[in-house]
């Protein structure tokens, strides 16, 4: 007799800081932030298959994927562990699967796509029925790009980035995304911001004026290519010298460049579909690029398919 279970997939997309601006190192040693989110079409993938034994259990393949732990330091395993507790029942457990095409330690929010990833697909399977707002608050317990991981689209987050205002946006904006060799740590990143500002190297402003923000978002590339900003980029060059060459190349089509996140990934604004495809192509042969990925955005937020299959 053929058995049927239940599957439910998650695409979730990655994110790039339009803008990123950074305050001084609270008491608490976090950062108040004022980031301009935009979801991009370079998508993890979660399946999720629910057990009755209380074992989450995840598997990985795709990019990076040997370098990450599958335990409970896994954003994608913490997140469910999170939800069960709080919503669920001890006998609920699930089978994770994550196909990863997001950069890992790349400033793209990787982790936390997979963590939202997580709280959608385990909210499907276990048939708990929490709304999308309940998700987000959840996600800021696990990562402050959780929440805008579950949106998608634009967004501006204040706080730790965690505070959420969607925003429209008008056209596409034609990416592409240069991966370094090697990842950098976040911790890491805002440790050096705090040494370049104690020495007055920079003057930590987490302020965005609304002109910056009107641009950002106008549908103009060049005009929001002259107001891409981020405020670890310095933080981050100390800590990698060789991104200094990656921010600077430069090609026919290249409008701007702008550190991902905490880095090492660099986003290069083109003018069009065409010109970031012959970038794509074309970044690689510089020296500390290992891949180029062409990507547009704004995208919009995870997608959840339930399915029933034979096995």
């Amino acid at each position: 007799m053929v058995k049927f279970h239940e599957v439910v997939r998650v695409q979730v997309p990655a994110k790039i800081n339009l803008a990123l601006a950074v305050g001084p190192r609270r008491v608490d040693g976090f950062h108040d932030l004022t980031s301009v989110f935009q979801a991009v079409s370079v998508y993890d993938e979660l399946t999720a298959v629910a057990r009755t034994d209380g074992q989450i259990i995840l598997t990985m393949s795709g990019l990076g994927s040997t370098q990450l732990p599958t335990d409970e330091q896994n954003l994608a395993v913490r997140a469910a562990l999170l939800l069960r507790e709080r919503r669920g029942r001890p006998e609920m457990g699930a089978n994770l699967t994550i196909d990863k095409a997001i950069p890992i330690a790349g400033g793209m929010a990787g982790g936390s796509g997979d963590a939202a990833a997580a709280l959608l697909g385990c909210n499907e399977i276990w048939d708990l029925e929490l709304s999308v707002d309940e998700l987000r608050e959840l996600g800021t317990e696990i990562g402050s790009d959780v929440p805008f991981a579950i949106l998608g689209g634009n967004a501006v987050g204040t706080g730790r980035g965690e505070k959420l205002t969607p925003l429209s946006a008008d056209g596409e904006l034609n990416w592409v995304f240069a991966l370094a060799e090697e990842g950098l740590s976040t911790p890491q990143v805002y440790r050096s911001f705090d040494q370049l500002a104690e020495a007055g190297e920079l003057t930590p402003d987490v302020h965005l004026d609304a002109g910056s923000l009107e641009a950002l978002t106008s549908g103009d590339v060049n005009r929001c290519a002259a107001a891409l900003r981020n405020d670890l980029c310095a933080a981050a060059v100390a800590l990698r010298p060789a991104l200094a060459a990656t921010l600077a190349v430069s090609a026919e089509g290249v409008l701007a460049s702008v550190l991902c996140g905490s880095g090492p990934t660099v986003a290069f604004l083109c003018t069009d579909e065409q010109s970031a495809n012959l970038l794509a192509e074309k970044l690689p042969e510089h020296e500390g690029i290992r891949d180029a990925i062409p990507a547009r955005g704004p995208v919009v937020g995870p997608s959840v398919v339930r399915s029933v299959v034979a096995g």
